[in-house]
């Protein structure tokens, strides 16, 4: 067995797919802050590779180190478990990330080195023991949803303000991020098998597929009708409308979604959920000539 690991079992144990939520929900920040691009790309460009290759890698490393035994039930063929990233490499990777997202962080200013350090050590306490916090799905789902929505978001507003964001900011970036929860109840859905012999107590695991996937898809929707609600009530309709539509087709998605919920939560994953990121975006955009009002 190799000694070092291959420069593709290092790409896949980053998992870049992973990256684009954050990566996203940075860009609607930087959207949300009603601040020019011009002559700011080169730290927005700094702030994407922030907060999808460095810190959300970080996690998925962390995650599959401290995973490694789960994995080995549910997907042997990941890195760790096959030995294709041996030794203790996985954990050297997750440590390594950690300390160049920080390097990264502090050269873009202090609110996003204390918003990245914040991320990192929800990142590490997901998935590391004691706390382990996803070993219940109530506290690593709003972990993680934290991380990948309302972190990220706050960081793009954050870096071309170069000060704390305008409240309303903060709060539709806190309310995607509660959205954010059901979007990672989801993500559990594929691993419930290995998930229960190990201990992990996801919410397919605790409350039962047919429970965990209406309580998914009305934690997805709530804070979406109630940014609908923000964004009239700023007079911001046409916003709000087409927050509405996306919602609804997000209603539609859902009948089928939860008629089969093992069998359907990958395919909602990839339909509910795009709708869902482009609803951010709509409210992105509604948000910038409000910011500093």
């Amino acid at each position: 067995m190799a000694a070092t690991p291959a420069p593709s079992a290092v790409v896949e144990l980053l998992k870049p797919l992973t990256w684009f939520a954050p990566m996203w929900a940075f860009a609607c920040g930087v959207v949300s802050s009603g601040q020019p691009a011009q002559g700011q790309w080169p730290v927005i460009a700094a702030g994407v590779l922030l907060a999808g290759p460095l810190v959300c890698a970080t996690s998925q490393a962390a995650n599959d180190w401290f995973d490694r035994h789960v994995d080995a039930i549910n997907e042997p063929g990941r890195p760790i478990p096959s030995g294709r990233i041996p030794g203790r490499w996985g954990l050297y990777l997750a440590l390594g990330w950690t300390a160049l997202s920080l390097v990264v962080a502090a050269a873009l200013g202090p609110w996003i080195l204390g918003a990245a350090l914040f991320g990192l050590v929800l990142a590490w306490i997901y998935s590391a023991p004691p706390l382990r916090l996803k070993k219940n799905g109530w506290w690593g789902n709003s972990a993680v949803a934290l991380c990948y929505e309302g972190l990220p978001w706050f960081t793009g507003a954050a870096v071309m303000a170069a000060a704390m964001p305008d409240r309303r900011v903060l709060l539709i970036a806190l309310l995607y991020s509660v959205g954010a929860h059901g979007i990672m109840t989801l993500n559990d859905f594929k691993s419930v098998e290995g998930d229960r012999a190990t201990g992990v107590r996801s919410l397919p695991v605790q409350l039962g597929s047919e429970a965990a996937a209406r309580l998914a898809c009305g934690v997805m929707a709530a804070p979406q009708a109630v940014v609908v609600a923000l964004l009239f009530a700023w007079d911001r309709p046409w916003h709000a409308a087409i927050v509405a539509a996306l919602l609804a087709g997000q209603a539609a998605l859902m009948v089928r979604f939860l008629q089969a919920p093992r069998e359907r939560a990958a395919w909602y994953n990839g339909t509910g959920t795009s709708l869902y990121v482009l609803g951010m975006l709509a409210a992105a955009f509604a948000l910038r000539p409000l910011v500093g009002a």
